[in-house]
């Protein structure tokens, strides 16, 4: 069980989610309006930092180009026990010694001429906030919190949110 109040757990059971889930739902939040993309992080914890591949045709890439921005990117955990959305500065960032750590098989699908694909292009993240939901209820517990509620008319106590910085 997270205490929703202890920051630092919170923190902890974010970026391992993060690493479980290896996806998420990535954007920028300033200027022109686009789409969010889903996206497979690759997380440097210690560092406060999220790595990206993704294509230079891509709309994100493209709108990256020209320095960093401010983007945002959304998690929910497998048993949808945590859902999260990350802030912070992106930009495009080549870096050979990450590239070669988070390469793997599925990322290689994506670029058929490899780790020197042209269009390859690696996205950093500095994370900065993030707002975190935490539900400790199973089914039982979200099933008698929300039959309470309609009899009380009171609203469910199934968990709740807190802000943390990152990227200290």
């Amino acid at each position: 069980m997270t205490d929703i109040n202890d920051r630092e757990a919170v923190e902890k059971r974010l970026w391992g989610e993060i690493e479980k889930l290896h996806l998420g739902m990535l954007g920028l939040v300033d200027g022109e309006a686009q789409h969010f993309q889903p996206m497979t992080p690759f997380i440097e914890e210690h560092a406060g930092k999220i790595w990206f591949f993704t294509r230079a045709d891509t709309d994100l890439a493209q709108d990256l180009a020209a320095g960093g921005r401010q983007a945002m990117f959304i998690v929910q955990g497998g048993q949808r026990d945590l859902q999260a959305c990350i802030g912070g500065e992106i930009r495009t960032q080549m870096d050979r010694a990450r590239l070669e750590r988070f390469w793997n098989p599925h990322v290689a699908a994506w670029y058929p001429d490899g780790k020197d694909d042209p269009k390859l292009v690696m996205l950093c993240m500095d994370c900065e906030e993030a707002r975190v939901w935490v539900s400790e209820a199973g089914p039982v517990r979200y099933a008698y919190e929300v039959a309470k509620a309609n009899m009380t008319r009171d609203v469910p106590d199934i968990g709740g949110s807190t802000d943390i910085t990152l990227g200290r």
